[in-house]
């Protein structure tokens, strides 16, 4: 079944998160809390997700699902087409809610619990049909970071994770299916090992909770956000891979490098732990690390993107699933005047010390406007393939407003000349919210065929799209900026300055 409505047991952290997550994406989502005074942080929670969420996909303009709270269990549970169960995390609530949820749902709607660690089998040890229940563990911030880890229980079908593999992955998700149940699945027995550690090493008194941050964050955990372990001990063995690492490290095994079991609880041992961390903030409070947080993050995975690795891919694909859904050029459909085609926002690697986009970026964003004009023709990855496109031949700038982090734009393209070989086109940046003029960019592009290596016509299918656009917009105003050349006027010489008339003394009259 379609799943286009969406339940939420529980309205905290990571039950915001996925709210979050799926409004963005157009899907509809019914909140469900025991207390109605939730329903205003839950609100607030996802006001405070959508920024870094619309730098993230980088689309302004998106068509927002409907969110609907009630403190009515039934009534969401019996509307919803998935459930997340986001709930304190207390495995007997988890199982009457659980067995609820079950009673309440249809029998084809599959209810993943969020938790951190507790046994699928567990939770749905009182549900009369347990093959719909899962674990789907994400990770804080729920609306950025996009691993999920899916968890069968004993009962727990394979279609039922087939189908939640399915659903993740079309929100944005990259799906890590375990093929059994543990105690804390994969990621957190990984990082609750790092963590007891880190505790041990504190306790001993070696070094500050700043020095244990800073031995992952300026080492290791650069490599682990896209390498992970064993891939980065991998690339340690050398040209014999892990199989030269373990001849090499194996010894150290037996080594004492690790005591792993908490630390017997201490005072001086919390102290250090509380007063470290309040070091390190610095005086920021939780909500500024968390902006500065989510910026980091957002720019990570954008770079990311650009090397594909990591969390970027899943960035990518998405980007590539929207790029498929673009409007596109039909026979007989009305073009009408300059084509918005591309919606963007201003991203925080984007601008220079001053918080202003810097020139080069204003090339970048007319560069996504011009790959949606492509699109929209149907210049796509496969016209591409058969060694046909576009280059740029020349281009010209005009700038009219500064823009910073976070500002929406809307860039508008306007067809100015057509031949057979060639497009000209005229490009303006729009503020998206003020629609006040921003940039202007005019743009030569001759059409290529690379296997020819020469300057070659369009394909019928291109050019006539092209020639439609073309009927239109040859109708319209020529923008005052086409054209124009950048110089410095000539100084002319100054006119001769003209003596002053001189005044003849009247003569006097004779008396």
């Amino acid at each position: 079944m379609s799943i286009k409505t969406v339940g939420i047991a529980g309205t905290g952290l990571i039950g915001a998160g996925w709210a979050a997550r799926l409004l963005i994406r157009g899907y509809d989502v019914i909140a469900y809390d025991v207390v109605p005074e939730a329903e205003a942080k839950l609100r607030a929670a996802i006001d405070v997700a959508w920024p870094s969420m619309i730098r993230l996909l980088n689309t302004p303009k998106v068509k927002k699902g409907k969110l609907s709270f009630t403190i009515d269990l039934k009534e969401m549970a019996s509307k919803v087409d998935f459930i997340h169960e986001a709930a304190p995390e207390r495995e007997a609530l988890k199982i009457k809610l659980f067995k609820d949820l079950d009673a309440l749902s249809r029998p084809d709607v599959i209810i993943a619990s969020s938790s951190s660690g507790f046994l699928p089998s567990r939770l749905q040890s009182e549900c009369a049909h347990p093959e719909r229940v899962i674990i789907a563990h994400p990770f804080n911030p729920v609306y950025l970071l996009p691993l999920v880890e899916t968890v069968p229980g004993d009962k727990t079908s394979s279609e039922a994770m087939d189908r939640a593999g399915k659903y993740f992955e079309a929100v944005g998700m990259h799906v890590l299916r375990l093929k059994k149940e543990i105690d804390g699945y994969i990621c957190d027995r990984l990082q609750e090992a790092l963590w007891r550690e880190a505790l041990h090493v504190l306790d001993k008194d070696i070094g500050t909770t700043a020095d244990i941050d800073d031995s992952i964050v300026y080492s290791a955990g650069m490599r682990w956000a896209f390498m992970g372990s064993f891939l980065t001990y991998h690339a340690a063995g050398g040209p014999g891979g892990m199989r030269a690492f373990i001849n090499q490290f194996d010894p150290t095994l037996d080594l004492p490098w690790t005591d792993l079991k908490y630390p017997k609880w201490n005072d001086a041992l919390e102290k250090r732990l509380v007063e470290g961390c309040e070091a390190q903030a610095d005086g920021l409070t939780v909500a500024e690390i968390e902006a500065k947080r989510n910026d980091v993050l957002v720019d990570m995975m954008h770079l990311f993107k650009q090397h594909k690795v990591g969390a970027g891919l899943v960035l990518a694909r998405e980007e590539e699933r929207r790029l498929k859904a673009l409007k596109r050029w039909k026979k007989g459909a009305k073009v009408g005047g300059p084509l918005a085609l591309h919606h963007g926002t201003v991203m925080t690697s984007w601008v220079d010390y001053n918080n202003h986009m810097q020139d080069a970026y204003y090339l970048v964003a007319f560069g996504d406007g011009l790959d949606a004009f492509f699109r929209y023709i149907g210049d796509d990855e496969a016209y591409r393939v058969s060694g046909l496109t576009f280059f740029t031949a020349e281009t010209h700038l005009n700038y009219y407003r500064e823009m910073k982090a976070g500002e929406p734009f809307t860039i508008e393209t306007q067809l100015v000349g057509l031949d057979e070989k060639r497009m000209h086109l005229f490009h303006r940046m729009l503020h998206g919210k003020t629609g006040e003029l921003v940039a202007t960019n005019e743009i030569m592009q001759l059409h290529v065929d690379q296997k020819a290596g020469k300057v070659s016509p369009m394909r019928a299918d291109i050019f006539e799209a092209l020639s439609a656009v073309w009927a239109e917009h040859k109708k319209l105003k020529a923008p005052a900026e086409l054209g124009r050349v950048m110089n410095v006027p000539k100084k002319t010489k100054p006119a001769a300055k003209k003596k002053p008339a001189v005044k003849k003394k009247a003569a006097k009259k004779k008396r």
